[in-house]
């Protein structure tokens, strides 16, 4: 889910014809489903017109994943996983790969300080663009020299490159 905030700028009046224009795109390239959907985006589009200079609008989307790429994610973790040497509960694996990757919330500890906590990558709580996000600081983290030294702790590093590379390379698209 994205969340963005728009904000009226300095107070430049639109002009009649560049609203005009902008209704002819966002109303008929682009509407809401159904007349209740239609109601409701021209209602935010010419609310977004009226706003006085400092107001602010929160938009929070979701975009769909996409089946494909998900089955494509999750292969290549499973494939990874059973390439490597150290880690031998899949769970624990894909815990390891999202903190790897930075894909966490960073929470208050018990006794101070602050400790990562993996974030889901489930397809409710993550859009298609967020998850390729997730995916791409992925695999360059398995292509660190840190991961692939503690995934592969007895092959040399040009080995332990060579096993990921290996293993990414047959995910080529």
């Amino acid at each position: 889910m994205s969340e963005i905030t728009l904000v009226k700028q300095a107070p430049v009046a639109i002009p009649e014809v560049d609203r005009a224009a902008a209704r002819r795109v966002l109303f008929g390239a682009i509407d809401g489903l159904g007349e209740k959907g239609k109601k409701q985006w021209r209602r935010f589009v010419n609310g977004l017109f009226n706003l006085e200079p400092g107001e602010m609008v929160e938009i929070v989307t979701h975009k769909a994943r996409s089946g494909p790429f998900h089955r494509y994610h999750m292969a290549l973790e499973q494939r990874v996983f059973e390439a490597q040497e150290r880690i031998g509960d899949f769970e624990q694996f894909r815990l390891w790969l999202k903190l790897g990757a930075g894909h966490v919330d960073w929470m208050p500890g018990p006794k101070g300080g602050v400790f990562p906590v993996p974030k889901s990558i489930s397809y409710a709580k993550l859009e298609d663009d967020e998850m390729r996000d997730f995916h791409e600081a992925a695999v360059a983290f398995l292509r660190t020299g840190h991961a692939q030294r503690y995934l592969w702790p007895a092959l040399p590093p040009q080995q332990a490159d060579e096993a990921i590379e290996s293993v990414l390379r047959s995910f080529e698209r």
